[in-house]
């Protein structure tokens, strides 16, 4: 019995060293000048999402249908580089997506991207 613990008591620190690493990874990916960088070559599929409310939104955000604000300077980052990108400026344009429309931008561990829009 005390090995079954042992062993249990091993694979759980071993789960949540995984977890940690994990999370601290999408956290720096999705930092300004690190999203600016991948979206300056980013080329995957990509989800879009649309904020009703954008003003509002900055002020109280919705956990579970938006990321975290961004400042007025780090959306004009994010447009530039979306702009610099020309296959993924037409792709956002074949869905009907002007680029000044893009507010916030977020990478998932998979490598797809969540646009959002205003």
């Amino acid at each position: 019995m005390n090995r079954i613990s042992s062993f249990a008591i091993a694979a759980a620190f071993s789960t949540l060293a995984f977890a940690s690493a994990s999370y601290a990874d999408s956290l720096a990916m999705n930092d300004g000048p690190q999203i600016e960088k991948t979206l300056a070559t980013f080329d995957q599929g990509f989800d879009v999402k649309y904020l009703n409310d954008y003003q509002n939104q900055k002020d109280q955000p919705d956990a579970e249908d938006t990321a975290a604000p961004r400042t007025t300077e780090g959306v004009q980052h994010i447009q530039a580089a979306i702009k610099s990108n020309k296959p993924l400026s037409e792709k956002l344009a074949s869905k009907g997506i002007a680029v000044d429309n893009v507010v916030n931008v977020e990478q998932a561990a998979d490598g797809s991207m969540t646009f959002w829009i205003r």
